[in-house]
């Protein structure tokens, strides 16, 4: 599922390459999507790649080349309905955990999370925006709040132990301390997981791998989602 501007931009680099077969610059992208500037139609482009919705073409300016078109749209504006959800308000019928019982219990109390689906551990991409399936926890594992679980996709988190294909558990909150691990939404776009600083005014999204640069924004640019709580692994 694409977020309303990759799939603005996915139809305007189209449209265009029917009617002259040359892709629009990045100016003209940005101009077409009223955008402030071209990083942001950087990470839309580096977006749609990673999810293999266009290529780009090796030694050739502005070679970009569509690979195929969404299946489906979401009307833009959706939102939550319907089971899905937009990345910048995780919402719905997340698992909600209960205060344990005083008296001694042998049976664990299951939490049932649903998973809301992928998130970035790299580049940023979006959270698929649908509900895929739930899984069960024991509530004494993760306190009070709301739960929700992505899968992750990519290795910037290596060093944190968050591995490719690991699904990590995220209590919803929308304040985060300096250290904690975040599902951060960067200018209502693109969801990404990744270790939360705060320098003065600005907050930095810090890899936990070499191979990535940390990167800082104004702070109205960053969106907490979530902080991580657990993590689940597949052998």
């Amino acid at each position: 599922m694409l977020t309303r501007k990759q799939s603005d931009l996915l139809r305007f680099i189209h449209e265009r390459l029917k009617e002259t077969g040359v892709p629009p610059s990045f100016d003209e992208m940005k101009d077409a999507l009223d955008l402030r500037s071209k990083s942001g139609i950087h990470r839309l482009i580096m977006a749609l790649e990673e999810r293999g919705f266009i290529r780009r073409l090796p030694n050739r300016a502005r070679a970009l080349e569509v690979l195929r078109m969404p299946e489906s749209s979401v009307p833009a504006g959706s939102g939550a309905r319907g089971g899905r959800f937009s990345p910048s308000v995780i919402e719905g019928n997340l698992g909600r955990v209960r205060p344990m019982p005083q008296h001694n219990d042998d049976v664990s109390h299951i939490v049932s999370i649903p998973v809301m689906g992928r998130i970035a551990a790299g580049t940023p991409i979006s959270a698929i925006q649908s509900r895929s399936h739930t899984i069960g926890m024991p509530a004494d594992m993760f306190g009070n709040g709301d739960l929700f679980a992505l899968e992750v996709r990519g290795d910037s988190m290596i060093e944190a132990g968050i591995l490719d294909e690991d699904t990590v558990i995220i209590r919803k909150q929308d304040t985060a301390d300096t250290g904690d691990i975040v599902v951060a939404l960067i200018d209502d776009e693109e969801a990404t997981l990744k270790r939360l600083r705060k320098r003065g005014a600005s907050i930095a999204l810090e890899a936990a791998n070499p191979a990535y640069e940390t990167r800082i924004f104004g702070p109205d640019r960053v969106r907490i989602q979530g902080k991580l709580v657990s993590l689940i692994r597949k052998y």
